[in-house]
């Protein structure tokens, strides 16, 4: 019997970010895929292996899951390079798209792979995985974290690598023996409040009020923690996220400069990054495009504002909402500028940009651990009540 293997992936609409075993995994990959022949042109084909693996993701896959089965994809940073790439549309439902599924398959293969979780029989490796990932709060209270569970259990997924550094002709079988899908709400409040040890931290936020906006590309989910748990009925989604004004920058930027970025991806990377930040490169001259971004961004963090002001108008003992998210990294800055000048609300954000990007990830690494190790005490109870049953 092949031993599971933990697996912590949040699908983001900007990037997957993955945990893999005891925390010796990880890998973030642009949630961009293209369909692609099997045979793509490499030029030095040579020195394919040497490449870098994340750049050069190259796969077929087979999944009864999948709406469009055993097509070929580049995905990550190779899809970046396909006129015909695809990011997640505004407006849609993450359980329902096949590019989710086709994220979490191909990071699964990735690490079936690269660790010694697993051994090759031939060029086949079977690798079975319990899973801990989500889903925003909205598609959780309508029910479709059921559906999107019961398309992963139960039948056998296999990713295929074709022209990828080292593993062409591999393909990875996985099963799940365990999935387990979490509100992305709650997921944040668990890693505020837990350890990877699972020890728990920060105790004076147990007892509290608390709200958490998760601003993520597509949607945001403002959950509201009462009693140690997500309060369902004041729990609000809404579909926003920094996806549409990324793209407006992004068309903005083309349209005024005539630079065509490849994605999203490239747009975040202007505004975040810590040198040269708001600039690009025009005619190979550096730049500023601050008053593209400054503008639309504005317009962004405005709403989500009053997305604050109406969950907390109709929870008024909260005593502090936590951002979270790539998207609160982006619109950090504007958000605590609207804050200061207009209401005051009592809010945190994480300084360090890598721990609110990750937070799902090692949220859903926390629950799942948890939840293994309690089926483990479980199953070691039921064996002792079995052979204490057989002495009698």
């Amino acid at each position: 019997m092949v031993k599971s293997r933990i697996a912590a992936v949040d699908v983001g609409n900007d990037a997957l970010k993955g945990i893999f075993g005891k925390l010796e995994g990880q890998f973030y990959i642009p949630n961009i895929i293209a369909p692609d022949l099997e045979d793509r042109p490499v030029i030095g084909i040579e020195e394919l292996d040497k490449k870098d693996v994340l750049d050069n993701i190259h796969i077929r896959v087979h999944s009864p899951a999948l709406e469009e089965n055993g097509v070929i994809y580049r995905v990550g940073n190779l899809a970046t390079k396909s006129q015909n790439s695809r990011e997640l549309d505004p407006g849609s439902s993450k359980s329902e798209e096949d590019q989710t599924l086709i994220m979490l398959f191909a990071s699964l293969a990735l690490d079936a792979v690269t660790s010694d979780a697993f051994k090759a029989k031939g060029d086949v490796i079977d690798a079975n995985y319990t899973l801990g990932t989500g889903l925003p709060l909205r598609e959780v209270k309508e029910g479709k974290d059921v559906g999107y569970r019961s398309q992963l259990l139960g039948s056998v997924h296999q990713v295929e690598f074709l022209v990828t550094p080292k593993y062409q002709g591999i393909k990875v079988n996985i099963k799940f023996d365990e999935v387990k899908v979490y509100p992305e709400g709650f997921a944040a409040y668990v890693n505020l409040i837990m350890d990877n040890d699972l020890k728990v931290i920060n105790k004076e936020l147990l007892d509290k009020q608390i709200l958490i906006q998760d601003i993520g590309g597509l949607s945001t989910d403002v959950a509201v923690i009462r009693n140690r748990n997500v309060d369902d009925d004041k729990a609000q989604g809404f579909n926003l996220g920094v996806s549409e004004s990324l793209e407006e920058i992004r068309e903005e930027i083309r349209s005024r400069h005539g630079v065509e970025l490849d994605s999203r991806r490239d747009v975040v990377d202007i505004i975040t990054r810590k040198n040269d930040r708001h600039h690009i490169m025009v005619k190979g001259s550096r730049t500023n495009v601050h008053d593209i971004t400054d503008h639309i961004l504005l317009e962004l963090a405005k709403k989500e504002y009053r997305y604050l002001k109406n969950v907390w108008s109709k929870n008024s003992q909260s005593e502090i909402c936590y951002f979270v998210g790539g998207g609160s990294a982006v619109l950090k800055d504007y958000i605590k500028a609207l804050n200061n000048k207009l209401d005051g609300f009592n809010i945190e954000f994480f300084e360090d940009e890598q721990e609110s990007i990750w937070m799902m990830a090692n949220a859903y690494y926390k629950l799942i651990m948890q939840f293994t190790l309690q089926s483990a005490q479980n199953n070691n109870v039921k064996g002792q009540e079995v052979a204490a049953t057989k002495e009698q």
